[in-house]
Order: structure tokens, then C-alpha cells, then sequence
């Protein structure tokens, strides 16, 4: 390991742990329709205000034995877990892509992803602030590789038209609602973000994914057969994100002579 490397990783580490806690903030308020921005942190069960000394990522819950320091009520173990969670995706990004203005951009795509993917498990909804910070995030992206400009106006619509087509084939015919908004909108943003190819094999994962784990989930812990798609084109995104290249590299080396 370089010598600066053993400064970068850790301070990486940190700042997404740091991160990790805003996240928290946004997975029980956004759903809620809350401030995630003016309204201070406390307890959600007694309302107590947290001092700086309990909001340490990690350590203060560990510190606390999991329990509000007031009214000794249970603190979830979600709020250690997104925020180590959070600084590992940070790390591993960095380590994969480097320092770069990409780098930086994909980190605060797993930051958005790992916040849409948990409040869509659990409310079947996509929020639209979180699509419109990764279309942000794309805008970015596109500015800083103009040269490229079409690989990411052909991502923005490749596959969020594929998923619209479908939505009103099933709409049209099925008499049903067959892919959700907030999916379509996730898959403009991201591929505005990554460009066609990467957004086209994050698809790809995404729907492998749905179809080997969600009915292991109906059969093990008796989930309905509403599908919250969310999570799973989450995790697409993020590996075609980071490793795209080198799977479809590998993919297109198969059929090479």
C-alpha cells in the first residue's frame, strides 16, 4: 500500500460512515414526508435530544448497548449497520475507481441507492428527490465527459423507455399496473449516470436478482407477490457501476476469436 493510500482509504472509511448517519436521517423521515434538514435528532421514542457525544456513527449506538441514553428503549441495529454499510460501499468504490470525479460521483450514487433500496422494501415507493439527486449526479457526469455525450442521453432512455413500453403494454392489455414510476424515473437517472451499456447490464442483474430471490422470499418468510423492484435494480446499478466494464468486457471476450 502507498503512503497516501494509507491516509486516503481510512478518511474515505470515515467520511461514509459520516454519511451513513444522514442516510439514516432520510430512511425514516423521507417516507414520512419529515425535514430531513431542520428538525434536530432525538429519540424516536421518548423524543430526547441527541448531543453530538450520540450521534458518533457506529460507536455511540456500540457505547450505548443499542438503547437511548434517556429512556433505555431499543435502538434499531439499522442505524450501525447503514452507516458501516455506507463507509464499506465508500471504500470499495474508491478502491475500484479511484479518486476521480467518477469515483466521487459513484459514492454518492451508493450512498442514494442504499437509501432507495431500504425505503422501497419497505413502502413499495421510490421517493423522487433521491431520482432527481442521481439525475443531478448524471448532469454532472455528462459535463465532465462531453465528448461522450451520447452514451449518456442514450443511457437516460434506454432502458427507462424499455420499462415505460412495458408499463403501458400492461396497462393497455393486462389491465394492471406493471412497473412502477419511481423504477422508470430510477432507470433515467442512473442511466444519464452510467450510459447505455452499464445501465442496460444493471438491468439485467436487477432482473436476475427479482427472479432467483424474491421467490425464495414467498416460500421462506411468506412475502406476497407484490414485487418492490427498487432494491434489486439498486444493487444492478451499483455493480454495473463499478465493475461495468470489465463484465461486459468479459462477456463480449467469449464471442472474440
Amino acid at each position: 500500500m502507498e503512503g497516501y493510500e494509507v491516509i486516503i482509504y481510512p478518511l474515505v472509511f470515515l467520511y461514509g460512515i459520516l454519511i451513513g448517519s444522514f442516510l439514516n436521517v432520510c430512511i425514516y423521515r423521507i417516507p414520512k414526508h419529515e425535514s430531513i434538514v431542520t428538525v434536530p435528532s432525538h429519540c424516536m421514542s421518548c423524543g430526547y435530544g441527541l448531543k453530538w457525544y450520540d450521534l458518533v456513527p457506529v460507536f455511540s449506538w456500540l457505547c450505548l448497548g443499542g438503547k437511548c441514553r434517556k429512556c433505555k428503549a431499543k435502538i434499531s441495529v439499522q442505524y450501525p449497520l447503514i452507516e458501516a454499510l455506507n463507509g464499506v460501499l465508500w471504500l470499495g468504490t474508491i478502491f475500484l475507481r479511484g479518486l476521480t470525479v467518477e469515483g466521487i460521483l459513484y459514492c454518492l450514487l451508493a450512498s442514494a441507492l442504499l437509501v432507495i433500496a431500504v425505503i422501497d422494501f419497505r413502502t413499495y415507493e421510490i421517493p423522487f428527490g433521491l431520482n432527481v439527486f442521481i439525475f443531478l449526479l448524471g448532469v454532472v457526469r455528462l459535463c465532465t465527459d462531453i465528448k461522450n455525450w451520447a452514451l449518456y442521453v442514450v443511457g437516460f432512455f434506454l432502458v427507462s423507455g424499455m420499462f415505460l413500453l412495458a408499463a403501458w403494454i400492461s396497462l393497455k392489455f393486462l389491465k394492471k399496473d406493471g412497473m412502477g414510476g419511481g423504477d422508470v424515473k430510477l432507470m433515467a437517472a442512473a442511466g444519464l449516470l452510467l450510459g447505455g451499456p452499464k445501465i442496460f447490464l444493471s438491468m439485467m442483474i436487477g432482473c436476475v436478482l427479482a427472479v432467483i430471490v424474491h421467490p425464495i422470499r414467498m416460500k421462506v418468510s411468506g412475502e406476497d407477490r407484490q414485487l418492490a423492484f427498487g432494491p434489486y435494480l439498486a444493487v444492478g446499478i451499483l455493480i454495473a457501476a463499478l465493475t461495468g466494464e470489465w463484465i461486459i468486457n468479459a462477456y463480449l471476450g467469449m464471442f472474440s476469436l
